[in-house]
């Protein structure tokens, strides 16, 4: 019988998986970086998106206040007057000044969603370039 001589790996072989595997290395190790990135991307957009919704909450909430306060003011003021004209003045005044309140209130809010729209399209323009 013959021996067999042992089968060796030819050194471009050996040198061709080395290069293989280490540019597989590279790869995923560049994946799991922008995997880490984006998750404090979404990190940081959540917490931002949670702050502002607090924010828009707290605005929300005091403007009911507000304009309740303004309704028992004039309930009060109904309840005090003399005569029908005295009723009146008190009606449109009430009208004028939540006409003017709510106006006020929806251009509030108005820009602050504006201004949570803007940081959200700069965030995703962030994190898109991040890519």
């Amino acid at each position: 019988m013959e021996a067999k001589t042992p089968y060796e790996v030819p050194p471009e072989m050996r040198e061709f998986a080395e290069r293989s595997v280490e540019q597989a290395r590279k790869a995923f190790d560049g994946f799991i970086g922008a995997a880490h990135k984006a998750v404090d991307t979404a990190h940081g957009s959540a917490e931002s998106t949670r702050v502002n919704t607090h924010d828009v909450a707290r605005k929300a909430i005091s403007y009911a206040e507000n304009n309740v306060a303004a309704a028992f003011d004039l309930a009060q003021k109904l309840v005090q007057s003399k005569d029908l004209n005295e009723v009146m003045a008190h009606q449109t005044e009430f009208m004028k000044a939540q006409m003017a309140s709510l106006q006020s209130q929806f251009k509030e809010i108005g820009a602050t969603a504006q201004e949570i729209a803007t940081k959200a399209a700069e965030t995703v323009t962030k994190a898109t370039k991040a890519k």
